[in-house]
């Protein structure tokens, strides 16, 4: 795409990350198709090994239960939507939202576009029918510059348009997982979670790479604030 609005659309997916050059990209092809978890992701079918991060995150805090509708943000290239489609079985709705294609997947609705942007709210709107979501995922991830200060602000920006995400479109006492990497603007996020949230707990699944940064957030318990409240009675369900 040539237009500036999709000039840098890799920023809004978790599908891949700007690899690093030269003998360091060497190393890491290297790494990444000797990893475990890759070469396993390639043994059943999961389309990437982010898939066990949530499958480690799902059994361990029972995020899942029947009937529950699941947003996907950043879903590309559908690890995520994969496994929690395979949880939920034929009961519940799982709504995945990309700014990049990605292929189809049995049971799971999937609008392209950017979250941020009016049409895609609305289609997600027609699509929930005027309902809230149980459950918003968000495993996006920034194209990696190199510069630290940089990837780290763009990491946390996106963690923000997610959560901003998740206050509108979530029930009240829904639940809100976001990957988040520690440094600059880390604690700021969480005293935010903290403020929205009845409970918020930090953990590193197994799948993540143990040098990485890498942390996922889970909030649960939406609180609603009575401004909220007020606006909800007079306006419905939807946003």
């Amino acid at each position: 795409m040539t237009s500036p609005k999709h000039s840098s659309h890799n920023l809004f997916s978790n599908a891949t990350l700007d690899m690093p050059r030269s003998k360091s990209s060497a190393r890491w092809l290297k790494e990444h198709f000797d990893d475990a978890y890759v070469k396993r992701a390639q043994a059943e079918g999961m389309r990437s090994r982010a898939a066990f991060k949530l499958e480690e995150l799902l059994e361990r805090d029972r995020l899942l239960k029947p009937g529950m509708t699941v947003v996907d943000l950043g879903a590309a290239p559908g690890g995520w939507s994969q496994v929690v489609r395979l949880r939920l079985g034929d009961k519940g709705r799982v709504v995945a939202l990309d700014i990049l294609p990605m292929q189809g997947i049995g049971g799971v609705e999937f609008i392209e576009g950017d979250f941020r942007e009016d049409a895609v709210l609305e289609a997600l709107q027609a699509r929930l029918n005027g309902q809230r979501a149980d459950l918003v995922l968000c495993d996006m991830a920034p194209n990696i510059s190199g510069v630290g200060v940089v990837d780290q602000a763009r990491t946390m920006h996106l963690a923000e348009l997610a959560l901003d995400f998740a206050r509108n479109w979530l029930k009240p006492g829904g639940s809100f997982l976001v990957k988040l990497f520690q440094g600059t603007g880390f604690d700021d996020y969480l005293r935010g979670l903290r403020a929205d949230f009845a409970r918020v707990t930090l953990r590193k699944p197994r799948a993540s790479r143990a040098r990485s940064r890498e942390v996922y957030a889970l909030a649960t318990g939406l609180r609603i604030h009575p401004a909220q409240a007020g606006a909800e009675s007079s306006e419905g369900a939807a946003p």
